[in-house]
């Protein structure tokens, strides 16, 4: 599909492309002329005063059908400021919207937005002083999102603020995301800094080096400065693919370096791949009081993990599932992927109930999203996926599902490039969702990464400005400039935490 756009300046191109994307897979939209001719042309005429008019015509060559639509919005700002660019390019997003919807007969429920965190602009209008009505019909305005997402974005936030009813005022803490960059193997649809395991001993040695060095670094800049911290989070990676001594040695890090470990609200470990997790590493994450973790089947189905690269069986997720809970794990998570390769409702309905056999205490439910870097992505043409359709009943029975089980969702983010554009939630049972997950989307606090891969999110305690910093992505890089990184990072910490 190749669409023309007339009438808008080419630096709103990026956002058209981004709108176009959520109704076809392979689409290109073209502000400049093009060499080859259009399946679609849109005509834009915009009134450039600070009442934004836009009239816009499109039509489909093929069948010479055209659709029109009007939009206007108030910009308090006059042409050529970047907020009346930015309002600009609200309305001439919101009026192509309009248009391809009436093209495609496709209704987008998520209406104009592509972020990947639609709860914080709900969390935003009622930190406002917004009412719950008012809100919503805002959002619906602005936006187009439509009453079944709002629904579920209040839902969201209400668990939210039952879950933790100081979410807005933690923003003096930390949390700590820890990074460990290796599996056993990696799957297909990862994009995550993750190598696989096998023959890296020495790449494995040198990163726990840099890595205690970075624990202890910054564990000191916290005590120094009265900071403590709210989670830890160990992801990756896998974190249970190192050895059970290197485990052991990594926690006690933990606990020598970090201030207040006592007061940390709450610690994780991702086990993600079951091929991993032993009675040995499962005493030593007991050792250090540790028992929230995650075990993720993705799948029940044996073909679709052999599909997607992951080297563990369906009753290997069910055995060492049984395993941690008959070690004492009170607090397991699972996540699920809607729309694995040659996987439709019968197999996402069988994976929900061998789910329910095993009935973890949180369940992420991810839909599949085709990430640029990903080997998934690169060969498209081998991994078959369900079309919009099916992808979007699977994710109702999951709603369904979760909701007949006793399971409330707490936790949101969306993907570019999601099938059906739709969207990830975590569910949990009630007093069991992860506070790490909420703090991560909702952006009140920072979250200080560390380890190779490992993003921080620095958030100014008073304005909310946030900055990002990224540890580098390869074992080798991370090496040779883990103390380097350290310091940039503690430096940025430290601008905004130390007046």
């Amino acid at each position: 599909m190749k669409i023309q756009i007339t009438g808008v300046e080419p630096q709103f191109e990026r956002n058209l492309q981004l709108i176009a994307d959520l109704f076809y897979e392979e689409c290109s939209v073209f502000v400049a002329a093009m060499e080859e001719p259009a399946d679609v042309i849109v005509n834009y005429k915009i009134d450039r005063e600070k009442q934004i008019r836009i009239e816009a015509q499109l039509v489909e060559i093929q069948t010479n059908t055209s659709y029109s639509t009007h939009y206007e919005k108030s910009s308090e700002f006059p042409p050529g400021t970047k907020e009346w660019d930015k309002a600009a390019r609200h309305a001439i997003s919101y009026a192509f919207l309009i248009l391809l919807q009436d093209l495609t007969g496709i209704i987008q429920k998520w209406g104009t937005l592509t972020g990947i965190r639609p709860t914080k602009l709900l969390h935003n209008k009622v930190n406002q002083g917004a009412a719950k009505e008012d809100a919503h019909a805002e959002l619906k305005k602005n936006y187009m999102i439509q009453q079944e997402k709002l629904e579920l974005m209040q839902a969201i936030v209400d668990n939210q603020l039952r879950t933790i009813p100081d979410l807005f005022s933690l923003q003096n803490e930390v949390s700590i995301y820890i990074g460990i960059p290796f599996c056993p193997t990696k799957c297909a649809y990862c994009t995550f800094p993750a190598y696989a395991i096998n023959g890296r001993q020495g790449s494995v040695n040198s990163f726990l080096g840099g890595l205690h060095y970075e624990m202890r670094e910054l564990g000191k800049w916290l005590k120094e400065n009265g900071i403590n911290i709210t989670t830890i989070y160990f992801g990756g990676g896998t974190p249970t693919s190192i050895t059970t001594e290197e485990m052991d040695m990594l926690y006690e890090e933990m606990y020598e370096s970090f201030p207040n470990i006592d007061k940390v609200r709450e610690v994780t470990v991702e086990a993600g791949r079951p091929d991993t997790i032993t009675v040995e590493k499962i005493n030593v994450l007991k050792k250090w009081n540790i028992d929230r973790i995650s075990i993720n089947p993705q799948s029940y189905i044996q073909e679709t993990l052999k599909a997607i690269g992951r080297h563990h069986t369906v009753e290997e997720t069910i055995e060492k599932f049984k395993l941690a809970r008959e070690m004492g794990m009170k607090n397991i998570n699972m996540d699920l992927i809607i729309g694995l390769p040659g996987e439709g409702l019968p197999e996402f309905e069988y994976t929900l109930n061998e789910t329910a056999k095993l009935m973890p205490e949180s369940l992420t439910v991810h839909t599949l999203s085709f990430k640029r870097a990903s080997e998934m992505t690169q060969n498209k043409d081998k991994y078959k996926v369900a079309d919009r359709n099916e992808v979007q009943r699977m994710m109702n029975m999951a709603t369904d599902w979760t909701k007949a089980h006793g399971y409330q969702p707490y936790y949101l983010y969306r993907q570019k490039n999601i099938l059906g554009n739709l969207e990830n939630i975590g569910y949990s049972l009630h007093g069991q969702e992860s506070l790490y997950n909420i703090l991560i989307m909702e952006e009140q606090q920072t979250i200080i990464g560390l380890g190779c891969g490992a993003a921080s999110k620095l958030v100014d305690p008073k304005t909310k400005k946030i900055t990002r910093f990224a540890n580098p992505k390869d074992p080798k890089t991370y090496n040779d400039k883990y103390e380097h990184y350290t310091n940039e990072k503690i430096k940025l910490l430290s601008e905004l935490f130390v007046k």
